[in-house]
């Protein structure tokens, strides 16, 4: 097919008729999202909606990176239905993984990818797509997710073509953080008037942590303790372990000072937050390029801490910061 027109829609039309028209409603949809259902409904929506666009594929990360949680484009139910969201495991070989691990663009014919992904691209090529272009979703460090096109035709990926999609991966990803950003300040609210109510049904423990190099071991060994108490999946377990390791070894090198470590099981999620008294500024982890340590302080460990983590935040007042995660779990 030749490269695609990127014209915008005449104004006053009955409704977006060429990619850029379709894109701006694209873009006002993930600026209005209140879930990430939403994020996922418009992108598979509008991206297929797009000429020459067979189908698309949205996923996000979870389970530590473990897996991806995936929507397909020909399983969106009509506005208002829950979305049948299914998984696909990390290490599965397709084009959607591929890009979520490497943090690279995957844009190509299908017949030059043949040898990759084998099946899928039988199964494409049958059902009439000849490309495809897979997105990752940009996060701190690593991919949050990806979203994949397959086009009815080749398409000539053009520097104006690609710069635009990797905007709208980029808009997507905005969406997804802020959401869960949201979320994350909900959860600690939440959390907070929990364990204000003394009939509250939550399970909590809470120790004082040292100002030492001994902190996240003993932050390490009460997790374990109390979460096996609790009942919980090993999986949800070894994920808490290690995002607590890494905040906990954050406070006592920046913050210089004793810490608490509080831990939460509130309608099937854990919340674990770390509140130092000293440091400063925000929790903000560097950029992936400038950090040499693969568990560097304040570099790649909070990078970890975002990749396995449901949701994660921070704030900072006067006498501290309180930095925060949280995992979706159920009591087995």
């Amino acid at each position: 097919m030749p490269e695609v027109d990127w014209e915008a829609s005449p104004r006053g039309t009955a409704g977006p008729r060429a990619p850029l028209g379709r894109l701006s409603q694209l873009d006002e949809a993930l600026a209005a999202a209140e879930h990430v259902d939403d994020v996922a409904r418009a992108m598979v929506r509008d991206l297929g909606a797009l000429p020459g666009v067979r189908r698309v594929g949205f996923g996000l990360t979870e389970g530590g990176g473990r897996r991806i949680r995936f929507l397909p484009q020909d399983a969106l139910p009509p506005d208002g239905e829950p979305l049948p969201w299914c998984h696909i495991d990390a290490f599965e070989d397709v084009p959607i993984t591929a890009v979520v691990r490497s943090g690279e663009p995957l844009l190509a014919r299908l017949a030059d990818v043949r040898r990759s992904f084998e099946h899928l691209v039988e199964r494409e090529l049958a059902a009439g797509s000849t490309s495809l272009a897979a997105l990752p979703l940009p996060g701190t460090g690593s991919p949050i997710g990806a979203v994949v096109l397959f086009f009815e035709a080749d398409v000539e990926f053009s520097t104006r073509y690609r710069a635009l999609l990797d905007a709208v991966a980029l808009t997507a990803s905005d969406a997804v953080q802020r959401i869960r950003a949201g979320l994350a300040r909900e959860q600690a609210v939440e959390l907070a008037e929990a364990e204000e109510e003394s009939d509250s049904e939550a399970l909590r423990a809470a120790v004082s942590l040292p100002e030492t190099a001994k902190a996240p071991g003993v932050a390490r060994s009460f997790l374990r303790e109390e979460l096996d108490r609790w009942g919980l999946d090993d999986e949800v377990v070894e994920s808490a372990l290690l995002c607590v390791s890494e905040v906990v070894t954050n406070a006592v090198n920046h913050a210089h000072s004793r810490s608490l470590l509080r831990v939460s099981l509130l309608d099937g999620v854990l919340t674990v937050l770390v509140r130092d008294r000293g440091g400063s500024g925000e929790v903000q982890p560097p950029d992936p390029d400038e950090v040499d340590d693969p568990l560097a302080v304040w570099g790649r460990g909070l990078m970890l801490v975002e990749a396995i983590a449901d949701r994660w935040g921070s704030e900072r007042d006067a006498a501290g910061t309180t930095v925060w995660f949280s995992l979706d779990a159920a009591a087995s």
